[in-house]
């Protein structure tokens, strides 16, 4: 079996860290969505949730070996001249609904931090989905995310032991990572809004992948999407942005408080 070979497990090895990666951002929603359960159910609905996406990201993996030459195909297309053109696949659908979902999502919860009036109950306001309902997005997400991660697998290996050895090796590292992500958010409120922002630019970058996908142009410019280098460089500028502004917070509160004892 090519699992087996000097060849197999290199390219597991870097299927597994490629996996890491494009996982980086889904590992982060189910971070966020997890915190809408009950406390005492949040580490179960993570683990439960990544499990069964990961056993569900076999089952794609398989229909897409099996039928890669359909997941491409057109299924409909729409064309008003000057205004929207387009031809849309199966792929090109799932990336642009889980593109506006992610929207949506980010959006929503930004939003909610900004209701001053709701401030009191923020903990019990953000906790009322049902533990079968946390895990239901936590699943359809990963699958969302999943096409990304099992194309790019594809591009470096036709063996489907291999991949499906990657992604069960992945899930693993995912489901002891995620209670970490979990417990640096908890701890660590104001880094929860740079999370959400992230998911944000996640949700811009699948919609420009499903636009590309189903070759979308509007008023004659075509969607382009966005350069896997752009988007962590992005995410980058992001966290350092979020650090430097941290510190001189920090700095502008010393200097506040020396300034009064001063005056004391």
């Amino acid at each position: 079996m090519e699992l087996f070979t000097i060849s197999g497990i290199s390219t597991l090895g870097m299927l597994v860290l490629l996996q890491a990666v494009l996982g980086f951002d889904n590992l982060l929603y189910i971070s966020i969505e997890s915190k809408r359960a009950p406390e005492d159910r949040q580490q179960f609905v993570r683990r439960l949730g990544i499990g069964l996406a990961i056993l569900l990201r076999v089952v794609l993996l398989y229909v897409v070996v099996t039928l890669i030459k359909h997941v491409g195909a057109p299924l409909f297309g729409v064309d008003w001249p000057g205004v929207v053109a387009g031809q849309f696949t199966l792929q090109s659908i799932i990336t642009l609904v889980g593109g506006v979902f992610i929207l949506y999502a980010a959006v929503k919860e930004i939003m909610h931090m900004l209701v001053v009036e709701e401030v009191a109950h923020d903990r019990d306001s953000r906790r009322q989905k049902s533990v079968g309902a946390v895990i239901f997005w936590i699943v359809l997400m990963n699958l969302v995310f999943s096409f990304d991660s099992i194309l790019s697998a594809m591009a470096l290996t036709d063996s489907f032991w291999i991949m499906a050895v990657a992604i069960l090796v992945s899930g693993a590292l995912m489901v002891w990572l995620a209670d970490y992500v979990a417990d640096f958010l908890k701890k660590n409120r104001m880094y929860e809004v740079l999370g959400l922002f992230i998911l944000f630019i996640v949700g811009v970058m699948l919609l420009g992948e499903g636009g590309h996908l189903a070759h979308l142009t509007f008023f004659g410019h075509r969607v382009e999407p966005m350069e896997k280098t752009t988007f962590y460089f992005t995410i980058a500028v992001l966290v350092a942005i979020d650090i430097v502004q941290g510190r001189y917070r920090k700095k502008l509160l010393a200097q506040r408080q020396h300034e009064l004892h001063g005056v004391g």
